[in-house]
């Protein structure tokens, strides 16, 4: 065959688009379990619910060609394999198996004799899948300040993509405290539950250049003491928390920061608890908090949002204590209550296991808030020692904590914190 590939196209369905270089591609994705390929073809082969197995031409001729492409990435999960039906492949019969099981896989066949039959031209495997954006900017908002005998505020602090934290922006919604934030949709951020005159479900989405909205009407249980953090892309979910009693509810947010009805919880049910996302793909983890008691437990969250049973913590157990990603797929658990005021910090890898104690950084205080920064970088502020205070302190890309820095914004503690803007 010379020239360009002639396609004959009359077993396929759907429409097909022809590339300048005469290769057509089959627009209809493949997610049978069988597929019989035509030559001058190209394919998207989904094996996201089986494996599939491709028949090849039964006759070829010299320069025939046929591209497949991992269309879902997983035939590392479920494989694909050509049946060479009748013709050579690399010089074997079809008595032999090809298989491909690797993510992202692309082959390109050329047809070239007799002898060798199907030769791949090309075997490559695509580059990773993109990586999430990273958080650049974060927000402190809500609490109870010194004022009024610990009065609920609903004033915010911006903290920009350096670590620096702005001075007090009067806030929009309902004023109140023991709440928790979350990123949703790469780039912005969402602030909900608490206790205002009594327990709330209000919740107030972030924009993101770091606006706060109004309330909107609660979805799902109302109760404090709650923890909240992002998982798979750009999601979220608030869980745990208080009602009047402990609780294990969960509520998922979607990637428009609309919050979805109560979810049974997994896991013990507690208050006082922190999270924070790890690895790769969209994980997260809740850890310690109080029970009657306080607890080192840990629960693992998986990028569909499935929150997993107890696993015994490690680091001494404790409460009001808080939680920031660093580096890539990293994060840490800092300050803290036991029986007494703490400034330990256990340190989280990439597969989520939790590190021992580590002698912590800065002033001892719980009721804290932290968040992510600047990509790569944490930032935990403001809280209760022996009284409220304003302080903050700037967490590195490798887990360091530093000294106390001088807080900007009002005194206050039980505030809620988000991360937005990419």
């Amino acid at each position: 065959m010379s020239g360009t590939i002639e396609s004959n196209i009359s077993n396929q369905s759907g429409s097909i688009a022809v590339t300048p270089a005469g290769l057509n591609w089959v627009s209809d994705v493949v997610t049978a379990s069988t597929v019989t390929v035509v030559a001058g073809n190209g394919y998207w082969i989904n094996t996201t619910s089986n494996a599939c197995t491709i028949t090849l031409p039964a006759e070829a001729e010299a320069g025939d060609n046929i591209i497949i492409v991992d269309y879902a990435r997983t035939w590392g999960t479920n494989a694909v394999t050509l049946d060479s039906n009748g013709l050579n492949f690399q010089g074997n019969s079809d008595v032999y198996e090809n298989t491909y099981t690797t993510d992202g896989q692309s082959v390109n066949l050329i047809y070239s004799d007799s002898t060798k039959g199907w030769i791949p031209l090309e075997d490559d495997v695509a580059a990773l899948e993109p990586v999430v954006p990273t958080t650049q900017r974060a927000l402190f908002a809500f609490g109870q300040s010194d004022a009024g005998e610990g009065a609920n505020v609903n004033i915010s602090n911006l903290v920009n993509s350096s670590g620096v934290v702005s001075a007090d922006v009067t806030g929009v919604g309902t004023a109140r405290r023991d709440g928790a934030g979350a990123t949703y949709g790469f780039d912005k951020g969402i602030i909900g539950h608490g206790i205002a005159s009594s327990i709330v479900g209000l919740t107030n989405l972030i924009s993101n250049s770091g606006v706060v909205a109004t309330d909107v009407s609660a979805v799902g249980t109302a109760r404090r003491d709650i923890a909240a953090v992002g998982y798979g892309d750009d999601l979220a979910m608030f869980a745990y928390g208080n009602t009047g009693s402990k609780s294990s509810l969960k509520n998922l947010i979607g990637n428009n920061g609309v919050v979805a009805a109560n979810v049974t919880g997994v896991g013990t049910a507690r208050g006082d608890l922190a999270a924070v996302r790890y690895g790769s793909s969209g994980q997260a983890l809740f850890a310690y908090g109080l029970t009657s008691s306080n607890v080192s437990l840990k629960n693992l969250v998986n990028s569909s949002g499935v929150i997993a049973g107890d696993v015994s913590g490690v680091g001494t157990a404790r409460r009001s204590l808080n939680a920031a990603s660093y580096g890539v797929g990293l994060g840490a658990f800092a300050y803290g209550k036991t029986s007494s005021l703490v400034s330990l910090k256990n340190l989280v890898n990439n597969v989520g296991v939790i590190a021992a104690d580590v002698s912590g950084v800065g002033t001892a205080r719980e009721k804290l808030n932290s968040a992510g920064y600047g990509g790569d970088k944490g930032i935990f502020a403001f809280g209760v020692a022996s009284a409220r205070v304003n302080t903050r302190n700037l967490m590195s890309n490798t887990g360091v904590i530093a000294a106390d820095a001088s807080g900007a914004g009002s005194v206050r503690n039980r505030a809620m914190s988000a991360g937005y803007s990419i």
